[in-house]
């Protein structure tokens, strides 16, 4: 599932791509790809047109765009395979189109692919500039809203395993498995690790990690293993080749040479390093 820098990559594109333009059709190929939108597909389609999209926002793995005329905006999730891309309006339609929105300029328009159906889109009310149905989300890392020293208190409260705080998004928000491991292993941290042991030095340390990890990631365009996940213009991101531990199973630790261990999470995969992220007692 996308994470916080392929959500931010896609936001980037919609900033750059829909900010300004006017709705003029909307389109809903299939019930599913709205079926959080309670009114239904017809009138999800009707209140879009002819509403202009200010900016693009994102808060975690979220993404919306604030429109004209009412504290309102579109909101939109990935799931599994959800993308948003900025097409031709004369280019063949995707075999998993979902939502088509065209603009008053006749130039690109946006569409809602999505595959496996996990994503949605839905028309929703803004409360403090934040989409009603995600209010109750802590902000990401990257957000000036983020305080430090809340997620270090949240954290110390949790008494759970480092791992499950971290992908718990009323904590902190966009973290999933991927860059969970991969700041875990930079921080030098197992995944099983309580929270309760660790002091506010080192949760800085992991915070920092966070930051880093999905920093660069988003300096190359996120992470794609297959087709799934691309940005706005259709584009792969690379930073799959930068991974230190996910996805490398009995690879070499590049810090100290140690065969990387996959072991079973919460009904996923966790990965480390026996030897740099020892496991707690």
């Amino acid at each position: 599932m996308p994470e916080l820098p392929e959500v931010e990559v896609v936001r980037r594109g919609l900033a750059q791509w829909v900010s300004g333009r006017e709705i003029a059709t909307a389109e809903v190929l299939h019930p599913r790809a709205v079926r959080r939108h309670v009114p239904g597909a017809s009138e999800f389609a009707a209140r879009l047109k002819g509403r202009t999209v200010i900016s693009a926002e994102r808060r975690g793995k979220y993404l919306w765009l604030p429109l004209s005329g009412a504290e309102e905006a579109l909101l939109a999730h990935l799931g599994m395979s959800g993308q948003l891309l900025v097409v031709d309006p004369h280019s063949p339609l995707e075999k998993h189109l979902r939502v088509r929105l065209g603009f008053a300029d006749g130039g690109p328009e946006l569409r809602f692919v999505d595959q496996r159906t996990f994503g949605h889109v839905m028309l929703t009310a803004l409360v403090d500039g934040v989409p009603e149905p995600i209010s109750h989300i802590a902000p990401d890392p990257f957000e000036e809203a983020f305080d430090d020293e809340a997620f270090a208190d949240g954290l110390l409260r949790k008494r759970t395993e480092i791992k499950r705080a971290l992908l718990d998004q009323s904590l902190i928000s966009g973290v999933g498995n991927i860059y969970a491991d991969e700041a875990l292993w930079l921080a030098r941290l197992h995944w099983a690790r309580p929270t309760q042991t660790l002091t506010r030095p080192k949760i800085a340390e992991l915070l920092a990690a966070v930051r880093e990890v999905m920093g660069a990631a988003l300096a190359q365009g996120g992470t794609s293993f297959d087709s799934l996940y691309v940005n706005v213009n259709g584009e792969s991101g690379y930073f799959e080749r930068s991974l230190e531990v996910y996805g490398r199973r009995d690879q070499p630790c590049s810090r100290c040479g140690t065969p990387i261990r996959r072991e079973a999470f919460m009904n996923r995969s966790s990965y480390s390093c026996p030897r740099c992220q020892r496991r707690p007692r």
